[in-house]
Formats: C-alpha cells, sequence, structure tokens
C-alpha cells in the first residue's frame, strides 16, 4: 500500500476549530477519513512554523491519496502538502531499469 508523508498547515478558520476539537478530536476525524478509503494512519504530530500537522498514511493507491489532499485543500480550513514515500524496494527496482534519455542540448548519442 502506498505510504505518504503529509503535512499541512492550518488557516486561520483550522486554527479555531483545532481549539475547539483539539488534536485528539482532528486525529479521530482523520482516521475516519483514512478509513473510509481503506487507507491507515501511521504516524500524526503536531509542530509548530511552517508547518502545523506531519502525518504518515498509508493509502490504497495514489488516486485515493490526491482525493484525501484534494478534499482537505477544499475544506478551507488547511492547506496540505503531499509526499508519495519510496520504498528502498523500489529505488532499488527503479536504478536497474533502463531510460533512453537525452538531457537538454545535450548532443543525441
Amino acid at each position: 500500500m502506498p505510504k505518504f508523508l503529509i503535512t499541512a498547515s492550518y488557516t486561520a478558520d483550522g486554527s479555531r476549530g483545532l481549539l475547539q476539537e483539539g488534536g485528539t478530536g482532528r486525529k479521530r476525524a482523520l482516521e475516519q477519513a483514512l478509513q473510509s478509503m481503506n487507507g491507515k494512519l501511521e504516524a500524526m504530530y503536531y509542530a509548530f512554523g511552517d508547518t502545523d500537522v506531519v502525518l504518515i498514511a498509508d493509502v490504497p493507491d495514489n488516486v485515493s491519496g490526491l482525493a484525501l489532499s484534494l478534499a482537505a485543500n477544499a475544506s478551507g480550513t488547511v492547506n496540505v502538502h503531499s509526499t508519495p514515500l519510496i520504498t528502498v524496494e523500489e529505488m532499488d527496482a527503479a536504478c536497474k531499469k533502463s531510460v533512453a534519455y537525452r538531457g537538454a542540448g545535450a548532443a543525441a548519442v
């Protein structure tokens, strides 16, 4: 199951909602959202600075990860950034693939 690193920053409305629900309430809502798409929350942390919350989540596929990001961003209460996480084994497989690529401006071989 694809794993995503999700970072988010609350808007003013989102911060007000967080103050009402608390961190546990938001965690429960995120777990329910992920469960609704057969995903799972692996880890959740709050932070301060540019990023307010950091998640690691398993989702069934990239389309589901995108749907979650779209739904959260459309709420207007949070700005979400999703990063697909690549396993070591996937990186090894990518390193073994041959790609016919020519860099911009490079001479054709």
